[in-house]
């Protein structure tokens, strides 16, 4: 593992986002439709993102992100720095893409190093850097008509986005970046599959295989730095487990060779297909223990409670605690600001009463 030695007990992560305030959105909206220019946006959101930074420091967080505030979306953000992209909504069955490929991958500029920079630059604690995974790319932004040309099938596309990610890591790591998030929000392909243009149980192993996949080709060979994957995105009472895939998440776990793997317990689809009795001993587990969507902010000893269950199956030396998921996946998503400061305390709360107690 590329974990710091140094490391102690139940560290604290932020999966990456944070709601927004208004101001913000409409500076990112006003970039994004060309009424002010990407250095003017620049300009008013360095102001911005260092308010961000304190929160999470001021909160007690170990490792800390920029809150995604200069992103429109997590995973947009790839179609914003790599030319073969057109920006408009158009339908994929029941799901609206707002950005699709229409030409092959040229990248035109860092994906997220900008940001990267400009977060080192402004913090001493540990920093952390979220890029999308090459399926969660080919999952929201290619279409079976318009993206044909380019790209015949949604694998050929997701194998075209592996050099790119992988680049961005070994840049963000030359950078001195802590550690780098992939996002791949495995469990909402699982818990709904017809929304991310999934026919049966026999696409969604041959899905999960590709994103095991990727993530390794992403990942081979960069054994010196700290990788993690977001597996999650599937929070809150709308989503059920899909019969037929209970496996199939345990599967992808045991098989992607990166140090970390962040995953969502707290909600009915989370605690049906995921079981951390056969979690594998060879990597850290980033238990989500605070809801990003609920306006209730936990206390601290709820944080304990849920830490202490995986510590049933899970060695504390490998226990990490981050929330289930961002706290606003794109610019105009996400609860109050104040209440994620608040859950992000807690949980930081939570990990010093458990370092007290296993100490």
């Amino acid at each position: 593992m590329a974990i710091p030695r140094s490391e102690k007990l139940f560290p604290t992560m932020v999966v990456g986002s944070l709601p927004r305030p208004l101001w913000v959105q409409h500076v990112v909206d006003d970039r994004l439709s060309g009424r002010i220019s990407s250095s003017e946006a620049d300009t008013l959101l360095d102001d911005a993102v260092l308010m961000a930074i304190r929160l999470q420091e001021k909160a007690g967080l170990d490792y800390v992100s920029d809150g995604e505030w200069r992103r429109e979306h997590y995973a947009r953000v790839f179609a914003d720095n790599v030319n073969g992209f057109e920006r408009r909504e158009v339908k994929r069955g029941p799901l609206t893409l707002q950005a699709f490929v229409v030409d092959k991958l040229e990248p035109k500029g860092p994906i997220a190093l900008r940001e990267a920079e400009f977060l080192r630059r402004h913090t001493d604690r540990k920093t952390i850097v979220a890029l999308p995974t090459p399926c969660t790319i080919g999952d929201l932004m290619w279409h079976p008509e318009y993206s044909k040309t380019a790209y015949p099938t949604r694998e050929a596309f997701v194998r075209a986005c592996v050099p790119i990610i992988r680049d961005e890591i070994i840049s963000l790591a030359e950078l001195g970046v802590d550690a780098v998030q992939l996002d791949e929000p495995l469990l909402a392909r699982l818990a709904d599959p017809y929304t991310y243009g999934y026919d049966g149980v026999a696409e969604l192993e041959a899905a999960v295989d590709l994103s095991v996949e990727t993530v390794n080709e992403v990942a081979d060979g960069l054994d010196d730095i700290f990788l993690a994957v977001h597996l999650c995105h599937a929070h809150g009472d709308e989503y059920r487990v899909t019969p037929g895939t209970e496996k199939l998440m345990t599967s992808a776990v045991g098989r992607m060779e990166v140090d970390r793997l962040a995953m969502e317990f707290n909600s009915p689809a989370a605690q049906g297909l995921q079981s951390l009795e056969s979690f594998p001993d060879d990597k850290l587990l980033g238990l989500g223990v605070i809801e990003p969507k609920t306006p209730e902010v936990e206390s601290p000893e709820t944080v304990v409670r849920r830490a202490e269950k995986a510590l049933q199956f899970v060695d504390k030396e490998r226990l990490v605690l981050n929330p289930d998921c961002g706290f606003a996946t794109s610019v105009h998503r996400g609860r109050s600001l104040d209440d994620a400061y608040l859950k992000l305390a807690a949980m930081c709360r939570g990990a010093e009463m458990l370092k007290e107690n296993y100490g």
